[in-house]
């Protein structure tokens, strides 16, 4: 009895010391919910009699209600990761209305949550978020939400939240949960974890690389049971959330026949891959460095990626995978930024220029009126003009040259155009690629149809493996059908116009263009706001078109944010919006 005594004070004292060792903002549920509480306003989360994991589900909660969980304060100086266990469950068939996790940061100097993250898959088993997280000097809270669906059987459980310095994307492989990473399922070869107490008879390396013990872990994949040419391995790491450039490094080790293929590639959330390493001399028998040049502007993942061609392939072990924000040796080149390719044409013409023929595109500035708009930045602003009175020719052809784009990368240009007269709209503005190193221009859009004398908002995502120019193009073909044709706020941004993942905007935000997203109205009488397209029904009042994209929704006529805590000011910010 004494010695059973002895060794449960033991095991309180280990829990004891675990969960002081944790870090503000995280917690394993284990006894109680750490520094988190329940928001006194919602459900609270339940905590699983017997440990380990908290909850909220239809047992005691209806369809839409939500729990709410809020940590204490939490600063992270260094770069750090966010790691949330979780699971969804849901009734059989596809519920129209399914539950869902949402993480939102609240900075002590803001008066909104910021959406971070959101989910709701159902699953049957425990998944993993991994969520990178700035350094900032500046102290917020964790807001764990979770809304309950429809069904009978809705639950979302939590088994563990926790933070640690570092990057997400950078794993020893010594915890369970492998750091997020993730093996793609192959019927007959596969990424395991090796070392500890397991033994492979195939892949038996004397020590890992993180502790040089056999009791350390490492992943490894092996030929032994490849039946095909080409079998692929993939051991794919979690996406990046926040944009990082820097230097990839992780060591390797392998036993070599000459059926192996060693790779790294990087994958957008739209699926395109692109190789940033490839194994090239095999170097030693023991852990070799490899260093790679790694740019994530947008998110994406790693992927390790082993092919091989017939079972004397050998093996491949990976361990200590880290990122480091300095670029790797011998590499100085300066990293691109989006800023210096955008332009509202407020000051000058930025980093574009036109041909050296003459003046194609003339910078302009017009006061707005019942007939005509100003400027799409701020309406009393400059933008560029072309096919103006002075060079109203047949034949004539305006070209604006955007400054050096770098190749491999995913861009998103949006601009704003409008046009005037024109009987037909064929070329009266197109859009070009234009590869530097082999002259090569490619049109990437060109104007189709569109309203004459409204702000059109244009979208184009485009990828090329050489550096590029984009070039904006304004034809005038003949005398009789030539027009004006408006330019202005063009913006380049990394990544795709497009992200299946893009997040709600902020409280306080709103477009307008699906519904009026967080604001409602006190009342609702003959001085309501209305949400419509085109322009307003009374004659010589309001905008054509919208402000967003010139055809969608705009809302005309006093509106208040859900979330935003001071009404006023979401008042206020409404209005501004519009009037821009």
């Amino acid at each position: 009895m004494l010695f059973g005594g002895v060794l449960l004070a033991v095991q309180a004292a280990l829990q004891l010391a675990g969960a002081l060792d944790l870090p503000a903002g995280s917690c394993a549920f284990e006894e109680n919910t750490c520094d988190f509480d329940s928001v006194f306003e919602f459900l609270p989360w339940i905590l699983n009699e017997e440990g380990h994991y908290i909850y909220v589900d239809t047992s005691f909660a209806k369809q839409g209600e939500k729990a709410v969980l809020l940590s204490s304060d939490v600063q992270t100086e260094e770069w750090s990761c966010l790691r949330l266990v979780y699971q969804i469950t849901t009734s059989s068939g596809s519920p129209s209305e399914p539950s869902r996790l949402n993480l939102y940061v609240r900075f002590d100097d803001e008066s909104f949550d910021r959406l971070l993250w959101s989910a709701k898959e159902p699953s049957d088993s425990w998944l993993i978020a991994s969520l990178d997280l700035q350094n900032s000097s500046k102290k917020f809270k964790i807001l764990i939400e979770g809304v309950v669906g429809h069904g009978n059987t809705a639950s979302i459980a939590l088994f563990e939240i926790k933070i640690t310095t570092g990057y997400c994307i950078e794993c020893d492989f010594e915890e369970n949960h492998l750091c997020g990473f993730v093996n793609r399922w192959n019927p007959n070869v596969n990424w395991f974890v090796g070392g500890g107490n397991m033994r492979n008879s195939h892949s038996i390396l004397p020590q890992d690389h993180t502790f040089r013990s056999e009791l350390g872990h490492y992943m490894y994949v092996d030929s032994v049971y490849v039946t095909h040419y080409q079998e692929v391995a993939q051991l794919i790491s979690p996406v990046t959330t926040a944009p990082m450039s820097g230097c990839l490094l992780f060591y390797y080790q392998l036993q070599q026949g000459n059926d192996s293929i060693f790779s790294v590639y990087t994958r957008d959330v739209a699926g395109l891959y692109e190789e940033i390493w490839k194994m090239g001399n095999p170097g030693n028998a023991d852990w070799n460095l490899a260093e790679v040049e790694f740019s994530a502007p947008y998110p994406m993942e790693v992927i390790f990626e082993v092919a091989f061609n017939g079972p004397k392939g050998g093996y491949v072990a990976l361990d200590d995978i880290s990122f480091s924000p300095v670029p790797c040796q011998n590499q100085t080149e300066r990293p691109f930024s989006a800023v210096e390719a955008s332009c509202n044409f407020e000051e000058d013409l930025c980093n574009f220029y036109q041909d050296k023929e003459g003046p194609g595109w003339t910078r302009v500035k017009v006061k707005p009126n019942m007939h005509r708009a100003g400027d799409h930045t701020s309406g009393l602003g400059y933008f560029l003009m072309a096919n103006t009175k002075f060079t109203s020719q047949p034949g004539y052809i305006g070209r604006l040259y955007g400054p050096s784009l770098p190749g491999n990368l995913q861009y998103c240009l949006r601009f704003y155009y409008a046009i005037y007269g024109f009987l037909k709209m064929s070329d009266t503005l197109a859009v070009y690629i234009f590869e530097e190193n082999h002259m090569v221009q490619d049109k990437i859009w060109s104007v189709l149809e569109s309203p004459r004398g409204v702000w059109m908002q244009a979208e184009i995502t485009f990828k090329k493996p050489m550096p590029t120019k984009v070039v904006f193009m304004s034809l005038c073909k003949s005398f009789w059908d030539c027009g004006l044709v408006a330019l202005d706020d063009i913006t380049i941004e990394l990544g795709s116009c497009w992200s299946p993942e893009k997040l709600p905007t902020p409280p306080g935000e709103c477009t307008f263009e699906q519904d009026e997203c967080a604001f409602t109205q006190e009342r609702r009488n003959r001085s309501s706001w209305h949400r419509r397209r085109g322009e307003t029904p009374t004659s010589y009042t309001g905008p054509k078109g919208d402000h967003t994209t010139g055809v969608g929704e705009l809302c005309h006529m006093v509106l208040f944010p859900k979330e935003t805590r001071n009404s006023i000011l979401g008042v206020i910010y409404c209005i501004l919006k519009w009037e821009k």
